[in-house]
C-alpha cells in the first residue's frame, strides 16, 4: 500500500519539486499539493492522506495553524529553510511529528516520510537537544502536563526520551530490553493522551519534568 502524501508550500517550484521527487518512489503517491495552509487543510480533509509535508511560512494560513486544525489527521512533517527556525517548536507543540530542512537530500526525505508514515517521530537525539535548548526557555510555560499518573519507571523513561535518548540508549541506561522500553513509551503516550514521541518531548519540558540546560543552576 502506498503512502499517500500532500505537499504544502507557497512556492510553486518547491512544492512541484518535492512532489515530483516523492513520486519517483514506488511506495509513495502525492495525492495533492497546496499553496497555503487553508488549502492544505481542505485537501487533507477531502483526501485523508497519510503524511503532509508542511511549510511553516505560508499566506492565508501558516503551517502551524494548519497543523493545529488537522488535529489527529495525517502526520505532519514540517519543512523549514533554517536549521533552528523560531517557529519549529510551536509547530511541534501544534502536533507536528518532526521537521526537515528544505535542502534535505532525496534519500533523507524518503526516509523521513517513511518514518513518519510508520507512526514514529522524526526527532534525532541531537535535534531534540538543540530544539529544546534553543526554544523551551523562550516560551512561557502553559498549564503543566499532568504526569502524576505515571509510574516511577515510566517517569524515568519519559525523562530520558526528553533528553534525546533513543530506545536502545534508554535500554542500555536502564539495563532492560528495547522491547520493554517500547512498552513503557507506549504506556506514557497512552496515559498522557499524546500521539507520538515528539509530543512526549514537548510535554516533558512543559511540565517541568526536564529543565533545559540553559536553565540549570551552574
Amino acid at each position: 500500500m502506498s503512502v499517500r502524501i500532500v505537499v504544502a508550500d507557497d512556492h510553486l517550484v518547491v512544492r512541484t519539486g518535492f512532489a515530483e521527487l516523492l513520486n519517483t518512489q514506488p511506495d509513495f503517491e502525492v495525492v495533492a499539493t497546496a499553496s497555503d495552509g487553508a488549502e492544505a487543510v481542505r485537501v487533507c480533509r477531502e483526501l485523508s492522506p497519510d503524511v503532509v509535508l508542511m511549510d511553516i511560512r505560508m499566506p492565508v494560513m501558516d503551517g502551524i495553524e494548519a497543523t493545529k486544525r488537522l488535529g489527529d489527521g495525517p502526520r505532519v512533517l514540517i519543512l523549514t529553510t533554517f536549521d533552528l527556525d523560531e517557529y519549529v517548536y510551536d509547530a511541534l507543540r501544534a502536533g507536528a511529528s518532526g521537521f526537515l530542512l528544505k535542502d534535505v537530500t532525496a534519500e533523507r526525505l524518503f526516509d523521513a516520510v517513511r518514518v513518519i508514515a510508520a507512526g514514529e517521530a522524526l526527532l534525532a537525539p541531537s535535534i531534540t537537544r538543540r530544539l529544546i535548548d534553543e526554544f523551551a526557555q523562550l516560551r512561557p510555560q502553559p498549564e503543566a502536563v499532568a504526569t502524576a499518573g505515571l509510574t516511577p519507571r515510566e517517569t524515568q523513561v519519559l525523562r530520558l526520551v526528553a533528553e534525546g535518548l533513543s530506545n536502545p540508549e534508554i535500554a542500555g541506561r536502564l539495563t532492560v530490553t528495547e522491547e520493554t522500553v517500547k512498552t513503557h513509551v507506549s504506556r506514557v503516550l497512552n496515559k498522557l493522551g499524546l500521539r507520538d514521541r515528539t509530543q512526549a518531548v514537548v510535554a516533558a519540558y512543559e511540565s517541568g519534568l526536564v529543565v533545559p540546560r540553559h536553565h540549570r543552576p551552574g
